[in-house]
Parts: structure tokens; C-alpha cells; sequence
């Protein structure tokens, strides 16, 4: 650090929790308030303005509602899903499978977002947009982050936030990942686009519809509203257009031609994401941030509130050590479930086998479906689910 900076430093004013988070997406106010259950002081900053829409998966997979249910978040609005359903046109597959034990939920990011603000100020968070990081350090007995107005940015009014702890929770294109050295050189070559219709009636289900090199989801979010996100590879353009994508589903692009657009497209990407290690001196990252595979399996959220659990235990233990190891668990069966997908996308023969044999045989396509939302044990329902889809995928 220069001495000019130094000064600067030392003459900006001061404040001391303890702990800060960076970003004030639903991962950071997840992680501030399993923070503030645990008694520990809380503030969050980020540059956006409060309830800023981005593109991103609005359904809430079962174990999701239960986690925010459990912090005492509460839902006013949103859509019940019962199930998930993959579509193939080609091929005329169509195999669905019910959530077990109960429902998710599927809600705009914006709606979600107010009751996560609503209940992390509740608790004595202190939750702060408009405010963008510009600076982050570290020592061995805590951590602090250099905060400037984004109005404010040409006087240059600063402010030192001081924490025991610094969580990372700044989304896909993580500044803090960087800043941290915590990033690996990014390979992801898919992209994704969603739009919001009102339409005549609404899915019970989280319906995939799939085509060669691109998918298509339809989550209901209201009783005449669904979200419809379209993903991608690099072979659509680095910008890839909503209605030309859209022109790879036929059967969806007939259902929504009486449809009416309640919101602008908007897109996202590259998804792909490493990171070395979640954690480095007094600096947790957690969500999207903490790495990202593909948003192709919709277990973004469900992830980034279990990591935010885990973070909370971990901080309230004194040691980042607790929760590294449960982020390496937590990850292990959500990145593998979302590879094999990966695959079917990428292989139309795959595709064709694994959704014929989701199709015929209703306990393998439950057995993963209760994997994938952690209804069940996952090494009791991995292997024989894995054996039975790999048996059915080698013999076609």
C-alpha cells in the first residue's frame, strides 16, 4: 500500500462489525441473517440499488423454502411447484417426476429479495445499497473493506468498514474472488437470457425443454406468470437474442405467441466459475461467488443457503476451518448432478437415452429428484440411482 493511500485510509471514518458482506444479492442477505441468528453484528454493502432485478433462476427448489422457513423469512407471493418435467421435441420425450415430502416455489428475484432485506433488518443487520467496495484487506485478527458512495464518487467520500470477518457474496463476476487471488482462469462457454410472460394458465411444474446446444425453462412465479430462461453454448453468439433462441422450441414459442412480456430480456454469463478454495485468511466467499458450474440444474439458491448456514456456524465457531469442508460436501452431488446434465445437453444420443429412461421408470427419475433437493441421504440414494441410469444408458 502506497503512502498516499495509507493516509487516505487513516482519514476516512470508521466503522466496526463483525462481519461484513460484500453484496446484497440473496447470498449475502442469506449470510447476513444466519449470521444475525447467531448473535454476531452484520453489515452488508452493494453498489445496486435496493430490489434491482438481474437475470438469474427464480424457482426455489423444496429444501430452499424450508431453509428460509427455518430463518423466519416470509414469503407473501410466488407460485407452488410440485415437480420438475423435462421435454424433448426431437424426440416427443416427455418425463416428469413429483417433489418429495413438499412443494418449492417459484418467485421473482425482486420479491425474494425484499423479504430476505425485510428479515435481515429485522434482526439488527445493517443493509446498505449504493455503497461500492472499492478496496478489501486482510491481517491474522480480522479484516477490512474501503467503502465509497456510488453518488458521491467524484468528491470521493470513503468510509473504512471494519469486521472480525469479510464475506464475499458478489455474485457471478465476484470482485472480491479476484481481489482475494481465490479465482481460477475462466472457462465457461454458456450464457444464458430470461423474459417474464403473463399467460393464460401456468405449469404446476418446472418444465426443461430441450434442443441441440440450448435449453429452455419455464417457471411459474405467479398464478398467470412464468419465467422463461433460455441457456446456451458459445455456438449462439456471446449476446444470444431471446426470440432466436426461443426459435429452437417450436411447441413453447407456439404456447407463448399469445403471451404478453411482463418484463425486458436480460442476460447472464459466462457461468462457469472455479475457484481454488472458499476461504483465505479472514475472508469467506459464499453463493455464486464461492464458484459455479451451470445454472441448468436450478440449485443455485437451494446452494447458496446452505453455504450461508454453514458459513454462519462456521463464524460463530471462530474458524473458516468448519466451513471449507462443508462447501467441498455441500458442492460434491449438486457439480456432479449438473455435469451429467451438462452432458445430455451436449450429446443428442445421451439425451435421447437418459430422457427415455427418466421416462420408463419412474423410481430412477424420484431417486434423483429427491438427491438433487436433499430428501435424501446422498450416498444412500446416489449409488443405486447412478447404477440404474448407467445400466439404462449402456443398454439404450
Amino acid at each position: 500500500m502506497s503512502q498516499h493511500d495509507r493516509r487516505s485510509r487513516d482519514a476516512a471514518a470508521r466503522s466496526t462489525v463483525d462481519v461484513v458482506v460484500v453484496g446484497g444479492g440473496p447470498a449475502g442477505l442469506a449470510a447476513a441473517i444466519a449470521c444475525s441468528l447467531r448473535g454476531l453484528s452484520v453489515r452488508v454493502v452493494d453498489a445496486r440499488s435496493p430490489g434491482a432485478d438481474k437475470a438469474c433462476g427464480e424457482g426455489l427448489m423444496p429444501d430452499a423454502v424450508e431453509q428460509l422457513e427455518c430463518w423466519g423469512v416470509r414469503l407473501r407471493s410466488g407460485h407452488p411447484l410440485s415437480g420438475i418435467r423435462y421435454l424433448d421435441e426431437t424426440y416427443d420425450v416427455d418425463a416428469s417426476s413429483e417433489f418429495p415430502v413438499r412443494a418449492g416455489l417459484g418467485l421473482r428475484r425482486t420479491q425474494l429479495h425484499e423479504c430476505l432485506t425485510e428479515r435481515a433488518l429485522e434482526l439488527g443487520a445493517r443493509v446498505e445499497f449504493g455503497r461500492r467496495v472499492t478496496r478489501l484487506g486482510t491481517s491474522k485478527t480480522d479484516a477490512w473493506v474501503r467503502c465509497q458512495a456510488v453518488r458521491d464518487r467524484e468528491d470521493g467520500a470513503e468510509e473504512i468498514v471494519r469486521g472480525r470477518w469479510v464475506v464475499g457474496a458478489d455474485g457471478l463476476h465476484s470482485r472480491v474472488r479476484s481481489w482475494a487471488g481465490l479465482a481460477k482462469r475462466r472457462t465457461g462457454e454458456r450464457y444464458g437470457v430470461r423474459q417474464h410472460f403473463r399467460v393464460q394458465r401456468v405449469p404446476s411444474r418446472v418444465e426443461v425443454h430441450w434442443s441441440d446446444g440450448c435449453e429452455a425453462y419455464v417457471t411459474p412465479i405467479g398464478e398467470r406468470e412464468v419465467g422463461v430462461a433460455l441457456l446456451c453454448d458459445r455456438r449462439h453468439g456471446l449476446r444470444p437474442r431471446f426470440a432466436e433462441l426461443l426459435g429452437h422450441f417450436p411447441r413453447l414459442r407456439a404456447w407463448l405467441e399469445d403471451a404478453t412480456p411482463t418484463s425486458r430480456p436480460a442476460g447472464a454469463g459466462p457461468f462457469l466459475q472455479k475457484v481454488r478454495r472458499p476461504v483465505t485468511g479472514r475472508l469467506a466467499l459464499v453463493g455464486d461467488a464461492a464458484g459455479y458450474v451451470d445454472a441448468i440444474t436450478g440449485e443455485g439458491l437451494a446452494l447458496s443457503f446452505h453455504q450461508a448456514e454453514a458459513l454462519a456456524e462456521s463464524l460463530h465457531r471462530d474458524s473458516l476451518r468448519p466451513y471449507a469442508r462443508a462447501w467441498r460436501r455441500d458442492r460434491l452431488v449438486p457439480d456432479a448432478i449438473t455435469r451429467l446434465v451438462l452432458l445430455m445437453s451436449r450429446s443428442r444420443r445421451l439425451r435421447r437415452r437418459a430422457l427415455v429412461a427418466l421416462q420408463q421408470d419412474e423410481r430412477l427419475f424420484d431417486g434423483l429428484i429427491a438427491l438433487h433437493v436433499r430428501a435424501a441421504r446422498p450416498w444412500r440414494a446416489a449409488v443405486p440411482s447412478a447404477t440404474r441410469l448407467a445400466w439404462r444408458l449402456a443398454v439404450g
